[in-house]
């Protein structure tokens, strides 16, 4: 898992852009899937058949993280920016990001005034994106385009996966952990599953565009036909001090289990049916609500006539930032959940409303 998460974090893929992510993902689960296709706007669907009737379960992670991308270059070589995906302002100053060119990843800083300057400046005013700008280094246009970089290049964190504290913490930290933990999850299970014994069959989609709508888990779901569904993500934690959070969801406290978001209304039958499991199991787990947030499984659930949909949450601390943390307990907890969720069905498991 450390292998393949980290390997998957690294990996340059904002929004529109997962090419990279894509054609590693599509590597790996040739090795150990029957059927591996792509289509047409990057998803990945990967299927295994089980040994006995049973229903069919796609599991689904989506691939590509919040980014950006260059929307014009100034005369003295300095970057203007637009966002992919969902950001906070508030953030942004003075972070390492990673330009991609047609010569590869360059290195670059967003701009912002010295410390000296805070006297003269609106106390508290925070600067939109519109106003901020990427140094590469660059003197004017012209060395700009020699380094590759042209509108339209794409931008991401410049942060690698690393312990947070050191490796006895069990904690790590890094950018696109969302949802590239959610990918290491979904790799794994089918790498496992060709060593178990199951019902029916599982396919694994790993979707693009999630964090601008939702878009690739749309046009993937038009081409699977399933009985259930579960999407894997990231999910934010409130376990901080911060005032308006309200610690119901704690890192290192266990799988997520998704009652409601803004995007899904958790399908009852799937929802109990993991309840029921972790506690069967012994697996630690935790009721999730936040209408904060979506994820894929709000467009799975209403692909095609419409599909029982589920949620499993890997829970993560500073969402959508450089230094996301996630804590390899909960990691497992979400693998050992949705591992014994396929194993426990037959052919007679229904997840009717």
């Amino acid at each position: 898992m450390d292998k393949v998460l980290k390997t998957l974090t690294e990996l340059h893929g904002p929004s529109g852009y997962e090419q990279e992510v894509s054609y590693y993902i599509q590597e790996e689960m040739r090795s150990v899937a029957e059927d591996v296709r792509v289509d047409g706007i990057g998803n990945v669907t990967a299927r295994i058949k089980g040994e006995k009737p049973g229903p069919t379960v796609l599991v689904t992670a989506h691939m590509d993280e919040v980014g950006f991308i260059v929307k014009k270059i100034e005369s003295n070589g300095l970057l203007r920016f637009e966002k992919l995906g969902g950001h906070d302002d508030r953030i942004l100053l003075a972070q390492k990001v990673r330009v991609k060119g047609r010569y590869g990843l360059k290195r670059g800083v967003i701009g912002t005034i010295p410390a000296h300057y805070q006297k003269f400046d609106e106390a508290g005013r925070v600067r939109k994106h519109h106003e901020l700008y990427i140094d590469v280094g660059a003197r004017s246009k012209e060395e700009v385009e020699k380094l590759g970089i042209d509108v339209g290049s794409t931008i991401t964190w410049a942060s690698e996966l690393e312990y947070l504290g050191d490796e006895e913490t069990g904690r790590y930290v890094g950018k696109s952990l969302d949802d590239r933990a959610g990918c290491a999850v979904l790799m794994n299970l089918m790498q496992s599953l060709q060593d178990q014994q199951f019902a029916g069959e599982v396919i694994a989609l790993f979707t693009v565009q999630e964090e601008v709508g939702l878009r690739g888990a749309q046009v993937g779901m038009a081409q699977v036909d399933c009985d259930v569904a579960i999407a894997l993500d990231a999910t934010v934690t409130s376990d901080t001090p911060e005032p308006l959070l309200d610690d119901t969801l704690r890192l290192g406290d266990g799988a997520g289990v998704k009652v409601l978001d803004m995007s899904l209304i958790a399908h009852p039958t799937v929802k109990e049916h993991f309840i029921q499991l972790a506690q069967e199991e012994e697996i630690p787990y935790q009721p999730e609500l936040f209408t904060g947030i979506g994820t894929d499984g709000g467009a799975v659930a209403l692909a095609n006539k419409g599909v029982p949909t589920g949620v499993l949450s890997i829970p993560s601390r500073y969402a959508h930032a450089p230094v996301e943390v996630i804590d390899l307990e909960d990691l497992k907890a979400v693998e050992k959940l949705l591992l014994a969720f396929i194993k426990n069905n037959d052919e007679q498991t229904s997840f009717a409303f």
